[in-house]
């Protein structure tokens, strides 16, 4: 802890949140994912000046892949048509529809995709811009078949793709340290309290509801929930 408190204290760019701190306090959990998950609670609850990072954005947005006659085209979608959590077949997770967009774009150069199959540029008879700068293999123009420039771009985003939910309702996914147990239950990737042995007490625990998605309780969850490695009970409806 102290270690962590001293790199903030030498940071130059933090001159201004350590000349307004007048107190340092901790408190202590089972494990280090009920850290993650308290952090990110307590800066949607309290808003801090200096973490923004962590605050709760409303609207997520995501890129899915749309089957047409001429082929798969991307189609951005957001948090209030789509289940994020439920829905197959999406990738990345962006705060806008421009962010999803601008990705998209990055990926087209770095993977040589037409701009115009993708929606981003209108379709002209001499063939997108990067066709004309040499980004483009030429599926705009036909110099490329489309399902090679399908696959490419199925390959660019597959290491995005957001995880569907992997159980039927919520868990527990359960620390302990000794006889210390703690129990964060989580549905939908959204987490929604924290049932505790030491205190008795449970900690903003809530019901939530099938559509609830939180990007930093993913981030945080999803990779162990994935990979099996933390120990989870299943929720009794």
């Amino acid at each position: 802890i102290r270690s962590r408190v001293m790199s903030h204290l030498r940071a130059p760019d933090e001159v201004s949140m350590v000349a307004q701190t007048r107190r340092i306090d901790f408190v202590e959990t089972a494990g280090e994912i009920g850290a993650l998950l308290l952090e990110s609670r307590m800066v949607k609850t309290h808003n801090p000046l200096f973490n923004q990072r962590l605050r709760r954005v409303r609207t997520l947005c995501a890129i899915r892949l749309v089957d047409t006659p001429q082929g798969v085209v991307p189609d951005v979608v957001d948090s209030r048509t789509v289940n994020l959590g439920a829905t197959p077949g999406l990738y990345g997770l962006f705060s806008s529809s421009h962010a999803a967009k601008a990705k998209l774009k990055a990926l087209a150069q770095q993977h040589l995709l037409c701009l115009s199959v993708l929606g981003l540029e209108k379709t002209a008879t001499r063939g997108c811009f990067g066709w004309q700068i040499k980004t483009c293999l030429g599926a705009c123009v036909g110099q490329e078949a489309r399902s090679s420039h399908d696959q490419r771009l199925f390959s660019a985003l597959v290491d995005s793709q957001v995880e569907v939910w992997p159980f039927p309702g919520a868990v527990d996914v359960v620390e302990a340290a000794g006889d210390w147990v703690q129990r964060h239950r989580v549905n939908n990737w959204c987490y929604l309290g924290t049932q505790c042995s030491r205190t008795g007490a449970v900690h903003g625990l809530r019901e939530g509801t099938p559509h609830d998605f939180d990007l930093d309780s993913y981030k945080i969850l999803v990779k162990p929930i994935m990979l099996r490695t933390v120990k989870m009970e299943p929720v009794e409806p």
